[in-house]
């Protein structure tokens, strides 16, 4: 089993997911469109092509896009496309549609010049018939067919930073359950995923019902247990000892089993015993190692990639709330209701509709998996994602309660 800190991993390499595996392959052999959810460095994209894998094993064509660097629908289509050259009665079918732009036998172009001269092919008022073209010959397969699409709200969330953005979303999701449910009960089945969440998108948007085709399937993290033996799996197959208790005190550090945080881990714990000239790591390495390394100017990495898909997911007014929030979650170890009626009363004179504002950002901060209500109200889940936090408000964060209602704005820029 490989060290993995930022791919997607599949095969030897996948590990602690059959359950929801087989979960998920359930809906896709029933014939439904799923939504695959989850909190961020979940592995929901490893969960997506291992599946897939697994399927083509068993005889299923599978079609995987990445379209986060998508900029309008004709790019989304066109990845599709190109997602399905190599399945030559697919683009057969394809290129003939398309025959304008792509002369001569499919096998003479590359997958990427195929998806150029596709892309060449599309605008506003073509990009439709072509797409459900492509959908309808999926559908209509001899072999079912498993098509992911892989950060999709990302895209939707570019679209909406364009003029007449809104309206253009609300296009495509239509246009997309339109064409999915006109070849329903045919041999595709759709899987849409992302690392920031299309529910919550979508309910701000007022266009719930756009996905409600989708049937949504949740991961969550991994259990103390399979933290464990995920951990010393990796400790196994990378020769590096560990004493008794490191692999449970990794898990109470995090304080929560993120795959991703459990790899990184391990990964900065074994660069640790090599610059050390170690061969082995104990309880006393964990607790060096989360202070220095995961908490120090490396592990800030990550923390810049919660924040950008944070921004990424909210607008500029929302996202101001959601630091407020999050810093004093993280300092003051609870996001309380009285916390949050002094923070409407500070940006009352600054933004419109904070109450709204408040409880969206809420919604996307769960979603998200940042915090999880509870008893007082909202906490990190993640010890780690909360030190992080504390790290950087600790020393200039003035609690909510102390703070004068025309002194938010600044500390909302700070």
């Amino acid at each position: 089993m490989r060290s993995s800190t930022g791919r997607w991993v599949s095969g030897d390499d996948f590990f602690g997911r059959d359950r929801e595996l087989r979960v998920l392959e359930a809906r896709v052999r029933d014939g439904n469109h799923v939504l695959l959810t989850g909190q961020r460095r979940m592995g929901k994209t490893s969960i997506a092509r291992e599946l897939g894998r697994r399927l083509e094993c068993k005889g299923w064509v599978f079609l995987f896009t990445d379209i986060e660097g998508a900029t309008c629908a004709e790019d989304v289509v066109a990845s599709v496309a190109e997602a399905a050259y190599p399945v030559r009665s697919l683009s057969s079918r394809l290129a003939a549609a398309m025959r304008r732009w792509i002369s001569g036998s499919v096998e003479e172009v590359s997958a990427l010049d195929f998806r150029v001269k596709i892309r060449a092919g599309l605008n506003a008022g073509s990009w439709r018939p072509f797409g459900e073209k492509l959908l309808g010959e999926c559908a209509t397969h001899d072999k079912p067919v498993l098509l992911v699409l892989d950060e999709l709200p990302i895209f939707l969330k570019r679209v909406l930073r364009e003029p007449g953005g809104k309206r253009r979303v609300d296009e495509f999701l239509s246009w997309l359950r339109g064409a999915l449910q006109a070849v329903g009960g045919g041999s595709l089945s759709l899987i849409v995923s992302g690392s920031i969440g299309l529910g919550p998108l979508v309910h701000r948007l007022g266009i719930p019902d756009r996905i409600n085709y989708l049937d949504s399937v949740r991961i969550g993290p991994w259990d103390r247990e399979t933290s464990v033996e995920c951990f010393l799996r990796l400790a196994a197959s990378h020769d590096l000892r560990v004493g008794e208790g490191v692999a449970e005190a990794v898990y109470d550090a995090l304080g929560i089993g993120i795959p991703h945080q459990v790899q990184s881990f391990f990964a900065r714990l074994r660069d640790f015993a090599v610059m050390h000239g170690r061969g082995s790591v104990t309880v006393a390495s964990v607790g060096e190692v989360y202070a220095t390394e995961l908490l120090g100017p490396r592990g800030q990495s990550d923390l810049v990639h919660y924040e950008t898909r944070l921004r990424d997911g909210l607008g500029d007014g929302n996202y101001s709330i959601a630091m407020e929030i999050l810093a004093e979650a993280a300092t003051q170890g609870v996001f309380t209701r009285a916390a949050r009626s002094c923070l409407g009363q500070l940006y009352a004179k600054v933004l419109d509709n904070v109450p709204g504002r408040i409880s969206d950002t809420l919604e996307v901060l769960e979603h998200d998996g940042y915090l999880k209500a509870g008893e007082g109200g909202h906490r990190f889940p993640s010890r780690l994602l909360q030190d992080w936090w504390s790290a950087r408000f600790r020393d200039h964060h003035a609690p909510l309660r102390e703070r004068p209602a025309d002194g938010a704005w600044g500390e909302a820029l700070r």
